[in-house]
């Protein structure tokens, strides 16, 4: 090895300078092509509703319950729309468990819900049970477990085995391709970090991708996306900071055993309700210690410094919220959960007003508002949260010099080039210089201003392998928010619907905050890029929300959040 490394580090220039020509274009060839791979079936798979039993009326019709859980009433948005003027728009919630059981639960109707002439405000269903909502009567009537197994049969099935080893074949190629540029063009004193960062990568991916095979899960198309916008985010690294790919690779490392963990929890509802409580205190917790041991960095107290490590917890309470805002619907129909989730999103939000951390709490509350949209199904709701945000954001300017200056230079940059716009007019001209296809790895020189690899690491990569390779960088993240909105329609339960939508929410308008924040289009706020930005907590953070648009996903052998039937497993 030590011989193939010093061969490489006295390559002829002529030689150096052909290879980084050919990669120039070729990166971003081989990158649109694993984005079309991953997205294709991410964005066009055939959203096919589950039949899970039939609501027999007495007068003879028949409605498909397609969910987990199922709204009954008037109204035309509810799941289960009987137009009676004895119902009530929103009458009562039927529920499903893993263990084929249901419920049935009032949710405040005027003239309330009978289970064999009982009044009932929640009421377990057995076999023939006669059910009466608003003086209608019907009976539930569950499909079977056999037609349970050949429902799962007959399903779609996601991307085969062989696309996705196709996929990381052609990332690991482009792995391989990129690390050979670093290693021709680079100090050889960076070279070990180099290799153990990229290679750190390719190995992690396999082994994750070999694992989803022995549980039979066969689509990687999500995961491939993570592993590529990581794969770039050491490439930035590795010029910038090589000295930090290791740790960075370790933070990855956490992030996957962080999105396995969530996805074991996300695979039960009922240990999924358990771990929410959970992540509510932690999402707090996470921000009171920042708070009161944290070290203020410009302007913000947002970093916990334990000995060599610097951690930012406000990335891990991330994930907490969308716990906290994801809730069955028995629970969203509850006023009371309601004003408790607005309680908990009042307290994030202060926390964070207090350390000076505007730019994450643009983001929780960007969250906030999705998941209020994803409740209520209201806009007049969100209008009003965003009247809200506004007398909030105005006393905020007043009342914080850091986050004003943030704004006193937006759009501004260009009349304090030296001070207040340094960052961005220099990234501003590094975009520029980098061109479509960029001037190739070490080969700009925007990896001396500050947070190169971190708050503007949108432009460093534009600046070394070309604005198309950026942009496709961001259409990942885009393709995970698509994908997340198109598996709503046919999620089980609300709470898989509201978590994967935030989740990916909440990946894109970080996504969007750093890359038009660096280009002067939005204030410059700092807020990481998901999977490329230089950061452990980012890093970590940024898996754990993964794992609830992997959650969200109904494919037929893709989530490990869905069990299998037994059928299924043995073919």
């Amino acid at each position: 090895m030590e011989e193939i490394l010093q061969t490489l580090a006295t390559a002829p220039s002529e030689l150096t300078g052909q290879y980084i020509g050919f990669l120039r274009y070729a990166v971003p060839v081989m990158t649109f092509l694993l984005l079309l791979r991953c997205a294709f079936p991410l964005l066009t798979f055939r959203r096919e509703p589950e039949i899970w039993a039939w609501l027999n009326l007495t007068d003879g019709t028949q409605i498909p319950i397609t969910h987990w859980e199922n709204v009954i009433g008037r109204s035309k948005s509810c799941d289960v729309t009987i137009d009676f003027s004895t119902i009530s728009r929103n009458h009562a919630v039927l529920t499903r468990y893993d263990d084929g059981s249901w419920t049935l639960l009032d949710i405040g109707s005027k003239t309330g819900t009978f289970v064999n002439d009982r009044p009932v405000q929640i009421c377990a269903l057995k076999p023939k049970d006669k059910i009466s909502i608003g003086g209608v009567e019907m009976q539930l009537q569950p499909i079977t477990q056999r037609q349970e197994v050949r429902q799962a049969q007959l399903r779609t099935k996601a991307a085969s085995g062989w696309d996705s080893v196709t996929n990381l074949m052609l990332l690991t190629i482009l792995q391989c391709a990129i690390l050979l540029g670093y290693l021709l063009r680079g100090e050889k004193v960076d070279f070990p970090n180099i290799l153990i960062g990229f290679g750190g990568i390719v190995l992690a991916q396999w082994v994750l991708y070999i694992f989803y095979c022995l549980i039979h899960r066969k689509s990687f198309e999500v995961e491939t996306i993570a592993f590529f916008l990581c794969t770039m985010g050491m490439a930035a690294i590795a010029t910038v900071k090589p000295g930090e790919a290791v740790k960075q690779l370790g933070a990855m490392g956490l992030g996957i055993v962080t999105f396995l963990i969530l996805g074991w929890s996300l695979r039960d509802l009922e240990r999924a309700k358990v771990v929410r409580y959970l992540a509510v205190a932690a999402g707090i917790g996470f921000l009171v210690i920042t708070l009161i041991f944290g070290t203020e960095y410009y302007g913000a107290k947002n970093w916990l410094i334990l000995g060599s490590m610097s951690l930012q917890p406000s990335e891990l309470s991330k994930a907490c919220f969308v716990f906290a805002g994801a809730s069955t619907m028995d629970r969203i129909m509850s006023r009371r959960n309601l004003i408790l989730f607005i309680a908990y999103s009042v307290v994030i939000c202060g926390l964070l007003a207090l350390m000076n951390d505007f730019g994450t709490a643009l983001v929780f509350f960007c969250a906030f508002l999705l998941i209020a949209y994803l409740r209520s199904g209201s806009m007049g709701t969100v209008a009003l949260a965003i009247t809200a945000l506004g007398f909030a954001g105005v006393l905020a300017l007043r009342i914080a010099p850091h986050a004003l200056n943030r704004f006193t230079t937006w759009r501004h940059v260009w009349q304090d080039p030296l001070s207040g716009g340094y960052q961005q007019t220099r990234a501003l001209m590094c975009i520029a210089s980098g061109g479509l296809f960029g001037l190739g790895p070490e080969g700009g020189l925007l990896q001396y201003v500050f947070a190169a690899d971190s708050d503007i690491v949108f432009a460093t990569i534009s600046e070394e392998w070309g604005l198309l390779v950026a942009l496709m960088l961001v259409l990942s993240i885009a393709v995970l928010g698509v994908f997340a909105i198109r598996t709503t329609r046919v999620a089980r339960s609300s709470f898989y619907s509201i978590g994967g939508c935030t989740a990916a929410g909440l990946l894109v308008i970080q996504a969007i905050l750093n890359c038009l924040g660096t280009v002067d289009i939005l204030p410059f706020t700092g807020v990481t890029f998901p999977f490329l930005s230089n950061g452990g907590t980012s890093m970590i953070g940024a898996w754990g929300l993964l794992a609830f648009v992997k959650a969200a996903d109904t494919r037929q052998n893709a989530s490990f959040a869905i069990r299998l039937q037994k059928k299924e497993k043995e073919d």
